[in-house]
């Protein structure tokens, strides 16, 4: 769990697939909103309720199975209004007709928590990151020491390699991560430890970063992650 003067963000640990969902609690209205519903819906359900939550809103990271199987579920306990990019929207194609698409940017209000839009692509099209405060839910974009994978349906590396560099490049280093699973040697990191320490985050050169990411790393590292120098090359030195 971590806080902040206008929200709490609440961690669960659910699935075979180590999924981390997460309950983020504006703490003047007591909304709160539910971050990729999957597996053990009635646990996360039970920990609002302990918890005194209103779940208004369900924020999707992705449309992979293992981030959205409790979706239907949520939403008919909850009615919760479902909030994802218009980019993993047309990627996946059976979005709820209801749902609000956003877009790059766009602010979502909970209560008088802001939270903000990140489109984060290159582990789907539409990948989402959502920044609150000093928080960030990374979903399959950043894990502790890692990043998703771009071998499936519409990935793309060098997307990835742009969305890292983004969140590096453009978010204060006190930025707390929160990813989309426990793969990492600790659940959460900060922004500037994950610069220093993320062999992913290294890169500036892309060819180097396609092949670190698509074809070496998974040769070279076994979970759970933790920090690394810089692979060779991330800075464009081989040819």
């Amino acid at each position: 769990m971590t806080a902040s003067p206008t929200h709490v963000v609440h961690t669960l640990q659910l699935g075979p697939m180590d999924n981390f969902i997460y309950l983020l609690e504006d703490k003047a209205s007591r909304q709160a909103a539910i971050v990729d519903p999957a597996w053990e819906v009635d646990e996360a359900l039970e920990r609002a309720r302990s918890l005194g939550l209103d779940i208004t809103h369900i924020l999707l990271t992705h449309t992979h199975q293992d981030h959205i199987n409790g979706l239907d579920e949520v939403r008919a306990q909850t009615g919760a209004e479902v909030h994802m990019l218009q980019a993993e929207a047309d990627y996946w194609g059976q979005a709820p007709t209801d749902a609000v698409l956003h877009n790059d940017g766009d602010e979502i209000r909970l209560g008088d928590t802001l939270i903000r839009v990140l489109h984060t692509p290159g582990h789907t099209p539409g990948g989402t990151c959502y920044h609150l405060g000093d928080d960030l839910i990374t979903g399959d974009t950043l894990f502790v020491y890692g990043c998703g994978r771009c071998d499936l349906k519409q990935g793309d590396p060098k997307a990835m390699l742009r969305s890292l560099k983004r969140l590096r490049d453009e978010l204060p280093g006190r930025t707390v991560i929160h990813p989309g699973h426990d793969y990492g040697v600790q659940p959460t990191s900060t922004l500037a430890e994950q610069a220093q320490g993320n062999p992913f985050m290294h890169f500036e050169d892309e060819a180097a970063f396609v092949h670190y990411r698509m074809e070496e790393h998974d040769r070279v590292r076994s979970g759970p992650y933790g920090p690394e120098k810089a692979p060779v090359g991330a800075q464009g030195s081989q040819s």
